[in-house]
């Protein structure tokens, strides 16, 4: 059984496309996916979120043979791995790995982007930004290049890793296997990319609450 979804984007990058295409290899193919997105620069176009769940929703109907757990840790590890590569990448390489001219697929202003997150949120932004796209992409590079403590950097990536992975994937799992899903799912997609940057509303209503609190005072 296979799912059609709505044209969110070029149909090479729509993630139902992606793991059809990929038919035997789906499961080596998701993992180099995930690792490009979380640790290689090149990777901050990938659709992270719609294909993790796109993916449990494949194995709910059978289109992914293996099981939700291997799936999920197979899928956990890779953007581990990413992220430990992506992490040494800015490390070994400094501030020149951003000081680049802007192209097609570079662009400055994700950097910005990035690193006014990273400065806004602290160690809460290697968990959190695992949730929105180009954002995780560009963080553990630049945690790198701004040398963050590797033990305490591994240890969020990893938490978040495991609900970002883990959690998105076993969402496509479980709801995969309602009817109103599995005939919707052009809308469940465009909910997961809105779902994405929920945490960040969250924690900019705090950040406002808090400062409004703090100049009452």
């Amino acid at each position: 059984m296979t799912t059609s979804t709505l044209a969110l984007g070029p149909e090479w990058l729509q993630p139902d496309v992606i793991i059809s295409w990929l038919g035997p290899w789906a499961l080596i193919g998701l993992a180099v996916i995930v690792f490009a997105e979380c640790g290689l620069l090149l990777g901050f176009f990938l659709p992270g979120d719609s294909l993790l769940f796109t993916a449990g929703l494949f194995v709910a109907q059978g289109a992914i043979g293996a099981p939700l757990w291997a799936v999920c840790l197979l899928l956990v590890v890779a953007a581990f791995a990413g992220n430990v590569v992506g992490y040494y990448i800015g490390r070994a390489a400094g501030p020149a790995v951003f000081d680049k001219p802007e192209s097609r697929l570079f662009k400055p202003k994700h950097v910005a982007r990035t690193q006014e997150f990273f400065d806004s949120y602290g160690n809460r932004a290697v968990v959190l930004g695992r949730f929105v796209p180009i954002v995780r992409t560009f963080i553990t590079v630049m945690a790198g290049v701004g040398r963050m403590d590797a033990r305490r950097y591994l240890t969020y990536s990893l938490v978040g890793g495991v609900l970002w992975a883990a959690g998105v994937t076993a969402l496509g799992f479980w709801l995969g296997q309602l009817a109103f899903v599995r005939d919707n799912i052009e809308f469940m997609l465009i909910l997961i990319v809105l779902l994405s940057v929920l945490p960040i509303v969250v924690e900019v209503v705090r950040a406002r609450r808090s400062g409004g609190a703090h100049a009452a005072t």
